[in-house]
Parts: structure tokens; sequence; C-alpha cells
């Protein structure tokens, strides 16, 4: 109880500091997207910058993309702590580039100072609807018994080497005890198109993408990637019932630049956690099939560590490489 009580005003004393601060400029924060406008990331910064104007004044979305989402976190890295430019930190800046990228600007272990886990949004394992009624595969475990009994007739397709569908496919590889041959695409769309004319079997997309094919019949539905089934499709089975443990999915989280002061660290997780829990945007997400998961900043801080060293495995299992 003690202990409570201790941290309850050391909470308060915090955000009191943090109060002064915002009180003390006018001057906007600026929000860095290493992506380009229009997409899923963007929107949902663009929510989250518009809930939270009057906690923290006005938010200005910069999309710096390219290079994978390097030259946007780059941009994060090398501004001012001065807790008015933070950026999106996502699966791919913090996680996956560090191993794929053969030279890096960033350091993603040291730059940045963790505000916030955003969302999560899960792959999920499809199949041409036709292609699985032929194949008479209606659940996971049904696609695992095919690929052992026929080791060298399935393929799956991505978005490219190294993306988060060539990831996740190798992980289920790996775990399955199968093999199925990769097919990378330039892209996501051309990936999906490629499974909705019959030219792969399967692919690990991302939920939102294959959301609409799902609901139409056009794909078939085995599995989420993610370690408990989506709130967004709650019959679509996790993998990780099928095969214990299994765990990937797409995380988007808020950084600062290394070096900000803990206090504006703290104000602007305040700002942004209460806007995440907000009724509002969980609905507006929920278009989006993201599940908001806000978190502290030391517990986005260790979420990005376990997620490189899940990743180093991972990546270079593949052996996939960007010079």
């Amino acid at each position: 109880m003690l202990a409570s009580k201790i941290l309850s005003a050391g909470v308060a004393l915090l955000l009191a500091a943090s109060g002064v601060w915002a009180q003390s400029s006018n001057k906007p924060i600026r929000l860095i997207v290493p992506y380009p406008a229009g997409g899923p990331l963007d929107i949902t910064a663009r929510v989250l910058a518009e809930m939270v104007k009057d906690s923290l004044g006005t938010v200005v979305v910069d999309n710096r993309a390219g290079a994978g989402g390097n030259i946007g976190a780059d941009a994060v890295a090398k501004a001012a702590p001065d807790g008015y430019t933070i950026g999106i930190a996502a699966t791919a800046t913090h996680a996956v580039n560090p191993w794929l990228f053969a030279k890096m600007p960033y350091n993603a272990a040291t730059d940045f100072a963790g505000i916030t886990q955003m969302v999560r949004v899960p792959n999920v394992l499809v199949m041409n609807a036709e292609t699985a009624q032929r194949l008479h595969i209606q659940t996971l475990a049904d696609l695992i018994a095919y690929a052992k009994a026929n080791p060298s007739k399935l393929n799956y397709g991505s978005g490219g080497n190294g993306s988060a569908g060539h990831l996740a496919g190798e992980m289920f590889k790996k775990e399955a005890g199968i093999f199925a041959l990769h097919i990378p695409y330039n892209g996501g769309n051309p990936a999906q198109l490629a499974l909705l004319s019959g030219q792969v079997d399967y692919n690990l997309d991302n939920l939102a993408t294959a959301a609409p094919n799902i609901r139409s019949g056009k794909l078939k539905a085995l599995a989420v990637t993610s370690a408990q089934r989506s709130s967004a499709l709650p019959d679509i089975p996790a993998i990780s019932e099928t095969l214990k443990g299994f765990s990937i999915d797409t995380w988007w989280g808020l950084v600062a630049p290394a070096g900000t002061p803990k206090e504006r660290i703290a104000e602007l997780n305040h700002a942004f956690v209460a806007a995440l829990q907000s009724p509002e945007t969980k609905t507006r997400f929920a278009n989006l099939l993201a599940e908001p998961t806000p978190t502290t900043p030391a517990a986005f801080d260790a979420l990005m560590k376990a997620e490189r060293a899940k990743y180093e495995v991972v990546v270079k299992a593949t052996g996939a490489r960007v010079d």
C-alpha cells in the first residue's frame, strides 16, 4: 500500500512538471511517419495527432518515406532531443531493418527513447478459396499435413525479400517443419493479386489488407499470426493454437530522439495513452483492424529490444539482405 502511494505521488509530480513544459511553448510537435501518406500507418498517426491536440497542442504529421522506413527513422534519430520531434517506430524500422540492411544510418538500439506502443496488426495465412477447396485444405492442420505429404508442391508469395509476409512465412515453415517455395513480388498488392489469380498457394498477408477478400469468400483464412485471435475477426484461429508459442505480427509505436528529457517523455506518454484508450480512437482503428496497445515508455523499449533479438534470428535464417 505504501509503495503504491509513493508511486502515485511520484507520477503526479512528474505529470505536474510536464504540464509546466506543455504550457511553456506554443511550438508545434512534428510527428515523422517513415512511410507514404494514405497508408494504414499514416492514417493511424493522423488520428492520434487529432486526438492529442487539446493536451499537447498542434501535431504536424511529416511523411518521410524511403529506404524501407530508414529515411524517416533517421530523421527522428538525428532531431534535437527537445520533445518537439517524435516519430513512428515500426517492426521494420526498429526490429527488421537493422539485420536486413548492410548499412544503417541510425542505431535502433541506442538512438531512440520509447514513448508508447500504439497498435498491433497481425498477419493472416490465407489461401485462394478455390485452391483450398481443390486441395481439400480447410484448416491450418490440413495445410501442414498436405505440405508434409507433398514436400515440393506448395509455394507462397510475399511483398518481397525481407518483407513482413516473407519473414512470417519462413518462421511458419520452420515451426511447422514443412517446405514451401517463397516467391517474392514487388509489393503487397502484386503478391495479393498473384494469390487471387491462383499463381501462388498461400500468403501471410496483413489482416487489414486481406479482410475484404476474406469476407467476400475469395480467400480462405486459415490462421492469424498473433499470439491470440484478433478481436476484429475472432472466428479465425491463431497459428499458436496449432503451433504452440508461435507469434509474429506488425506493431507500431511512438519514439523520440535519445536524450529527450524523461519528464517530456512522460507527458507525451500520458497524452497518447489517453488517446489510444478513448472509445473514439478504438472505433476508428477498428476500420483498420488495428488493436490499440498502449504501454509505458519502459515497456515499449523492452518490446523493441526483444523484437530485435527475435528478428535477428529470423532474418539471418532467410539470408535476406539489402545492400
